[in-house]
C-alpha cells in the first residue's frame, strides 16, 4: 500500500498534487489547519481515500505528534512506499529588514523550514525501521537563488530548504539508501500566495508592480499544470537525481 502525505493540501498546489495522487490510486494524508471539502468530494470518485489531519505547522512539537498519530492509524505491514510532499509555506513577512515583525519571522521559519525538517526526520526514522521506501519532495522557489528586497525571510528559508535537501541526499548516499529526495521549484503560479504578494506596498516590496503585471497579462500558470509536471517527474524514479533542485521551466514542454 502507498500513501502520499501532502502538507498544505487545502488549496493551490497542494490540493492539485493531492488530486493527482488520488487519480493514481494513492491514498492522500493531508496536513493543514482546515482541510479541503473539494478533496473530500474528489476522493469519492477515485480509487483512493483522503484523510485530513489538522495541524499547526508553526508548532514543531504538534507536527511531530501529528506524524506519530498518522503512523499509528494508517501505516502497517502492507505499507511499502510513502511520498512526502512538503508543500505548505508562507511568504509573509514581506518587509525590509529593520521593519520585520519578530513573531511573523519566527512563524515563517517554523512553517517554511523547521516543519519540513521535522517531517522528513520523522519519516526517515520510520522508514528505516519498517522497510518502507520514501520519496520526499520539498517545494522550493527561484527565490532561493536571489536576494530580493522585502523577501529576506522567504529568500533565506527557501535557500535553506535547498541545502537541507542536498544534505539529506548526501547522507542517503553514504548509507546506499533507495530513498529519494528532491526539491521542486514551480515558478510563478496563480495562487493565494500571489494575492498576498500583489497586496504588498511598494515600500515593503519594490518589485510588487512586476507581479501585478504578471497577473494582468495572464502569465501565471495554474496549480494543475505545475502539479502535472511534478507527477511526470515522480513517475520516473530511476531518472531522479537525489538532492537536485528541479525547476518547472527546465521540465515543462511548451
Amino acid at each position: 500500500m502507498q500513501f502520499a502525505i501532502v502538507t498544505g493540501e487545502s488549496r493551490g498546489l497542494g490540493e492539485a498534487i493531492a488530486k493527482d495522487f488520488m487519480e493514481y490510486g494513492i491514498d492522500v494524508i493531508g496536513i493543514s489547519r482546515s482541510g479541503s471539502e473539494e478533496l473530500k468530494k474528489f476522493s469519492k470518485n477515485e480509487k483512493a481515500d483522503y484523510h485530513h489531519y489538522s495541524c499547526d505547522l508553526s508548532d514543531s512539537a504538534q507536527a511531530k505528534e501529528c506524524f506519530e498519530k498518522i503512523a499509528e492509524q494508517h501505516f502497517n505491514k502492507e505499507t511499502y512506499h510513502i511520498y512526502l510532499i512538503n508543500n505548505a509555506g508562507m511568504i509573509e513577512p514581506i518587509e525590509t529588514v529593520g521593519n520585520l515583525d519578530t513573531d511573523q519571522v519566527t512563524k515563517h521559519v517554523q512553517v517554511n523550514l523547521v516543519a519540513p525538517i521535522v517531517w522528513t526526520n520523522s519519516l526517515l526514522s520510520y522508514a528505516d525501521t519498517h522497510d518502507v521506501k520514501l520519496t520526499m519532495v520539498n517545494i522550493t522557489s527561484g527565490a532561493a537563488e536571489k536576494s530580493t528586497p522585502g523577501w529576506s525571510t522567504y529568500n533565506s528559508t527557501k535557500s535553506a530548504i535547498n541545502q537541507f535537501t542536498a544534505t539529506v541526499a548526501a547522507e542517503l548516499e553514504t548509507k546506499d539508501s533507495d530513498h529519494k529526495i528532491l526539491a521542486y521549484s514551480p515558478g510563478v503560479m496563480d495562487t493565494d500566495m500571489q494575492d498576498v504578494i500583489r497586496s504588498a506596498s511598494k515600500d515593503a516590496f519594490r518589485d510588487v508592480e512586476k507581479f501585478r503585471q504578471l497577473k494582468k497579462e495572464g502569465q501565471l500558470r495554474g496549480p494543475d499544470t505545475v502539479s502535472a509536471v511534478l507527477m511526470d517527474l515522480l513517475n520516473k524514479p530511476n531518472e531522479i537525481e537525489n538532492g537536485k533542485v528541479y525547476k518547472l521551466y527546465d521540465l515543462i514542454k511548451e
